[in-house]
């Protein structure tokens, strides 16, 4: 009983600092953001412009790469986004909140939602249109910024309600994702997938060889990375798509784990008591079998999530949002509004997003396939779902993909920002509106951990 307690808190604190490092990457993520939008609309917004469309060439001969350098940080820099994001997905479906069948069934419901209605919303203001390209702008959800909000709320906001926002955002990306691939392709180069293939099928051969060295996934997967570039699928999928091939097994239980670092202090206490000052050969082995045990001990895909997490939340994102926000909103701002692009992008994140999330988990949990997590209320619920509306990373990805019309991509900018200010000014007047909950309540039990 005591080690499950001891495996609960661990994931308690574990999520709890995941939090906290969202909250201050969406904090940076929209300091960039503003940067972007006064700079581009300063007297200097001509260097902004240059310096996104300055040519990087990585490589030499016919194994060059020209590309602008908004292209290399969306293409590139993105994928690692993608990476983690596949990491993260795999996480939460094996050991996460989405791994327990009635909360990830509310989660999924909840995130169906809030992707079909707003997508529905856009479609209906731009059809036979043009622009109706741009239908999966608003079914997309930006955890850093959403969680920010929540960190805001401190004890108003529980931490099964974190939780919940984080598993719909999750299965939000994952939904994402697969639009891009489906329906933001261009057209395939059949040869170039084809190689991009067998990258693929390598990952899993090693996968299966119980290979777990990171090296080894980086190298197949710049290769993959390269095919899908030159295939015209786009280039971030190959991210999530090495992700799902890291290893999530652990090679050592903790039992097994805790015995052999009992040994290897026991070589050490004997040492000292010793009086030996010196590392002794005895030593030595005993460190190296700490450090297998301690490598064997941890999934690669944790210990890669991990790492990774850092800086993407205060490199990656907040790089994007500089060169992806900036938009030049002229002397008529007020036109855009009554935009159809600029119109559904907004009632679509906004509105959308609130009858989505809210309509579709409270019909799983009426029709018994959910429940709502503990120590949450349906208005909770319908704070987040307002929350869910802030798309600003990936709903901006997704503009940058839909629309070649410079014209047209900055009506798209104009309404992201504007619903995403509005759902988060939004969402947190209606969860200000609840009491603050008490400590049994703001740290609700979770479940134990999965193997994996």
């Amino acid at each position: 009983m005591q080690i499950q307690d001891t495996s609960s808190n661990t994931l308690v604190r574990a999520f709890q600092s995941f939090i906290r490092m969202e909250a201050a990457g969406g904090i940076l993520l929209l300091v960039c953001a503003v940067i972007a939008l006064i700079w581009a609309n300063s007297p200097w917004a001509t260097s902004y412009t240059d310096l996104f469309q300055t040519l990087v060439t990585v490589g030499a001969g016919s194994f060059a790469i020209s590309k602008p350098l908004l292209l290399w940080i969306n293409d590139g820099l993105m994928a690692i986004f993608f990476f983690l994001v596949g990491l993260e997905i795999k996480r939460e479906v094996m050991v996460g909140e989405l791994a327990a069948p009635k909360k990830a069934a509310l989660a999924v419901a909840a995130a169906i939602g809030g992707m079909i209605v707003p997508a529905l919303i856009y479609t209906m203001l731009n059809f036979g249109t043009e622009t109706a390209s741009g239908w999966g702008i608003p079914m997309a959800t930006d955890i850093a910024f959403a969680l920010g909000v929540l960190a805001l709320l401190g004890k108003r906001a529980p931490l099964a309600l974190k939780v919940f926002l984080t598993a719909v955002a999750i299965v939000d990306d994952l939904g994402a994702v697969l639009v891009i691939a489906f329906f933001y392709t261009e057209q395939l180069s059949m040869g170039a997938l084809g190689v991009g293939a067998l990258f693929f099928v390598a990952l899993l051969a090693v996968n299966r060889l119980g290979v777990r060295r990171t090296a080894v996934y980086v190298i197949l997967g710049i290769g993959l990375w390269v095919a899908f570039l030159k295939s015209g699928v786009h280039a971030t999928i190959a991210g999530v798509l090495v992700a799902l091939t890291i290893p999530a097994n652990r090679l050592i239980d903790v039992p097994t784990l805790a015995e052999r670092v009992r040994s290897v202090l026991d070589v050490f206490t004997r040492g000292a008591q010793a009086g030996r000052h010196k590392m002794t050969e005895e030593q030595q082995d005993a460190l190296h079998t700490m450090e297998d045990a301690l490598e064997k001990a941890e999934a690669p895909l944790m210990r890669m999530e991990h790492a990774l997490h850092g800086w993407v939340a205060f490199g990656i994102m907040p790089v994007f949002a500089l060169a992806n926000a900036g938009v030049a909103l002229g002397g008529d701002v007020g036109a855009a509004f009554g935009n159809p692009v600029t119109l559904g992008i907004i009632l679509g994140l906004v509105i959308g997003k609130q009858i989505g999330v809210t309509l579709f988990a409270w019909l799983a949990v009426r029709l018994g396939l959910a429940q709502l997590p503990g120590g949450t209320s349906w208005r909770q619920i319908h704070g987040v779902s307002a929350l869910c509306g802030i798309g600003f990373t990936m709903s901006l990805f997704i503009a940058n993909l839909a629309f070649d019309s410079a014209a047209v991509l900055d009506s798209a900018k104009i309404g992201i920002l504007s619903a995403s200010l509005i759902s988060g000014l939004l969402g947190w007047f209606l969860l200000t509106r609840q009491p603050a909950t008490s400590p049994a309540e703001a740290v609700a039990e979770p479940e134990p951990e999965h193997a994996a």
